[in-house]
Parts: C-alpha cells; sequence; structure tokens
C-alpha cells in the first residue's frame, strides 16, 4: 500500500533504546542525566501542552514535582536525540472536579495537576491523536499500551504469585516459579469489504448515532490473518469473502491491539447480521461515503480520524490502496 506508514501510531523510527533496559549502571546515569525526560499519563491519558490543533504531548524533566504523585519505577521509552525518555504513571492522583467521563468511549473531559502551568492538561488520546506529530504519537501509545498491560497484569498467570517488574517495565518475573512475562499485544484483524463500488460497514452496540466503520475482529490461535478476515465478515454479517490482501497495520493502545488492515473482495452481498456480534451492518456506495467524509449525509458518520478504519475507506476513495 503507498501511504501504509501514514496511519496514525504507524512509527516515527524511535530509537526504543532495548540494549539499555536491563542495564542498572546506564539506567542510573539516564535518571540522573539532565537532558532525560518523562511523559505523564493519568488514567491512560497522557499529558498535553498548549492548545487545540497546537498542543504536543509534554515532556518533563525528572525532578518535576508532578512525579511525586508516581506509585511505580518509571518505563524506559527510548532515546530522542540521543536522550532518554521514560513514562511515568500517576493514576493514583485524585483531581478536583467531575471524573465521570473518563474511561468513557468519548472522553472530552480534562485535567489539570496543580503542579502543572495552566496550558497542561490530561486529554483523551483518541481525542487528540490526529493532531499529535508522529514521534508523540508513538511516544504516547507506547507508554498508554505499557503502563496499561502493568495495571492488568500483575500476577504470574502460571502459579498466581505477584510478579515483579524488570528490564525497565519491559518484562514481569515471577519470584515463585520464575516465569518471564512479556507485553501483551492482541492481532486484531480490521476488513475493508468491497464489491464493486461499495464498502460493508457495520456498527457496533454502545457506539455514538450514525457512527459506522469497519468490521474488525480479533485472530484466533492457530488462525492465519485471511483466515481471520473470511471468518469474521462471516460470522458477523453472513457475507462470502474471497481474494484477501494486506493493507497496512496500527498499533491500538485501547488498550492493547495491533489492528492489521486488509482489503477483502466479498463473494456475495446478502447480509444476515449476528446482533451477539454487532447492531447493525449495510453496504454503502462509494458516493455516500465521500459525502459522509463531507459532512453531507445524515445517518452515516464514518469512523473517527485516526482510526485504521477512516485510514482505509480514505485510501480507497482515493484509490491508493496499491
Amino acid at each position: 500500500m503507498r501511504n501504509a506508514e501514514y496511519v496514525t501510531f504507524g512509527g516515527s523510527g524511535l530509537d526504543r533504546a532495548a540494549e539499555i533496559r536491563g542495564n542498572i549502571p546506564a539506567l542510573a546515569a539516564a535518571l540522573h542525566a539532565p537532558e532525560s525526560r518523562t511523559i505523564v499519563l493519568w488514567k491512560g491519558k497522557p499529558l498535553l501542552v498548549g492548545d487545540g490543533r497546537t498542543r504536543q504531548l509534554a515532556r518533563l524533566p525528572l525532578d518535576h514535582a508532578i512525579l511525586k504523585e508516581a506509585r511505580s519505577a518509571p518505563v524506559l521509552l527510548g532515546r530522542e536525540d540521543g536522550a532518554v525518555r521514560f513514562a511515568h504513571d500517576i493514576s493514583a492522583w485524585e483531581p478536583d472536579g467531575d471524573t465521570a467521563e473518563v474511561g468513557a468511549f468519548v472522553d472530552s473531559s480534562e485535567q489539570r495537576h496543580p503542579s502543572t502551568t495552566a496550558d497542561h492538561v490530561f486529554g483523551e488520546l483518541r481525542g487528540v491523536m490526529t493532531s499529535l506529530c508522529p514521534r508523540d504519537a508513538e511516544l504516547a501509545a507506547t507508554a498508554k499500551a505499557i503502563i496499561g498491560w502493568h495495571e492488568t497484569h500483575g500476577f504470574c498467570a502460571r502459579c498466581g504469585a505477584q510478579s515483579e517488574v524488570t528490564q525497565s517495565g519491559w518484562q514481569r518475573v515471577c519470584p515463585e516459579c520464575g516465569a518471564h512475562h512479556f507485553p501483551r499485544t492482541d492481532p486484531v484483524v480490521i476488513m475493508l469489504v468491497t464489491r464493486g463500488n461499495k464498502v460493508l460497514l457495520g456498527r457496533s452496540p454502545g457506539w455514538p448515532p450514525a457512527m459506522y466503520s469497519c468490521l474488525a475482529g480479533f485472530v484466533e490461535p492457530g488462525e492465519a490473518i485471511e483466515a481471520a478476515v473470511r471468518r469474521e465478515v462471516r460470522e458477523e454479517t453472513g457475507v462470502r469473502i474471497g481474494e484477501v490482501r494486506y493493507l497496512s497495520s496500527q498499533p491500538w493502545p485501547f488498550p492493547a491491539s495491533l489492528m492489521f488492515g486488509c482489503h477483502a473482495l466479498a463473494l456475495s452481498d446478502e447480509i444476515t447480521i449476528d446482533p451477539v456480534e454487532i447492531e447493525h451492518a449495510m453496504w454503502v456506495s462509494r458516493e455516500e461515503i465521500m459525502d459522509a467524509f463531507a459532512g453531507r449525509r445524515d445517518g452515516l458518520l464514518p469512523a473517527r480520524k485516526g482510526a485504521i478504519a477512516h485510514f482505509l475507506l480514505r485510501n480507497w476513495l482515493a484509490d491508493t490502496l496499491e
């Protein structure tokens, strides 16, 4: 695919500095180096600086007062321009005000910590992902995914004992049975299903009104990507799939997926949805998608900007899938 690496979270060439994750002297030096900085997350929301479309991912010095809220050691993210970057989680902090939106499908709330200036806020990553530069997006996605993994994998999956963090946050080791555990990434296929001039879209219960996206589903153990595409489309809509072609991938840290974007050619038109899987599905013409992107079609909101579904649909419209 011509524009495969331009997908949001597609990567910025970050030096992940894996060779120093277990190097205690090198890490100690990095933690005391004046040029080192950290990314701060609260409840999965990165600390941002600036206003509107000019917002950037905040990088704070390691002696900043906000880090007193951290209850665990930082995660090593890598190097940026030769300087080490870490990530701190301060989810134990309790902000003033209403936090009911936090964790919702649409979270427009912002939180300000008293130790930062007024232009620093914690914002939902999905709400700002398209305005971040590729480097900011990669750092934020990596921090969110790895910290989220630690939140849900504190105990050994083999014996149940509490595991310990090692390798600068990139591994957990069980002190009881010696098992090593690594960050989880779930493979997901997401399908641009076409038949002539039409594309197959669906929606899940609980989505905002009129929002539709490409079909998607988890790859099962022992299953190839192409087989997962055919199975998921058939299960959700009853549509039979022929040729399947991989297009592009996207890390999706909500919470820990790797999306495999594929183009699938449908062999049938009739839709029979599985209501357990999706709420509704329909064929939409190229012209209708163009109107929806332009905001001229009621009842149809395409996938949010920044999601790989939106990326695939735009490239389909532009005839740049090859």
